[in-house]
């Protein structure tokens, strides 16, 4: 078997991004939204209150991507601890014996897609539909992390809150998978 990978302490929760986006977007409508912004910062100087209004439009736009993106990086986390848990606890059920194979023959050169995430939708029967939506929002954060130069073909609109709940739906399978 491969060496063991050691588990970080600075792992990202999905609780922690909630409250990042959440206090950044009180903020940036705090900031945006006060009473004679264009005489308090010089930088508003010559907006037109519609103008204000796009700005801090375009400044919540990009803070839900970056919250999307960060949902995604903790979820991606979740499923590499899971994976890797599995294998070194060498737990009998069909995912994990699946997951020991794919190890010893990569090591610690697992893709995401391709290894874990075609695990659990073979062999974990309540995970499928959930699992093919979360390759969906993989694929947005694929173009969100590549400087998005192309126009995806993802076959949805991705947003915070769909994101979020996938992510929330896939922790509680996460924690089902691991309960007596």
């Amino acid at each position: 078997m491969p060496s063991r990978i050691s588990f970080s302490s600075e792992v990202l929760r999905l609780d922690e991004v909630v409250l990042v986006y959440t206090d950044t977007g009180n903020s940036i409508r705090f900031y945006y939204d006060s009473p004679n912004i264009q005489r308090r910062d010089v930088k508003f100087v010559g907006y037109s209150n519609i103008e204000i209004r796009q700005e801090r439009d375009e400044r919540l736009r990009e803070l839900e991507r970056s919250a999307v993106f960060n949902l995604l990086a903790a979820l991606e986390a979740s499923f590499q601890t899971d994976f890797l848990e599995r294998c070194y606890q060498r737990r009998r059920d069909d995912l994990s014996r699946h997951f020991r194979e794919i190890y010893r023959a990569n090591g610690n050169r697992i893709q995401l897609e391709e290894c874990i995430l075609e695990g659990w939708k073979e062999h974990v029967s309540t995970s499928k539909a959930l699992i093919s939506q979360i390759i969906g929002a993989f694929k947005y954060r694929h173009w969100l992390a590549h400087g998005r130069y192309w126009t995806p073909k993802i076959g949805q609109k991705y947003d915070y809150l769909g994101v979020y709940l996938l992510a929330q739906e896939m922790e509680t399978v996460f924690q089902e998978q691991t309960s007596p």
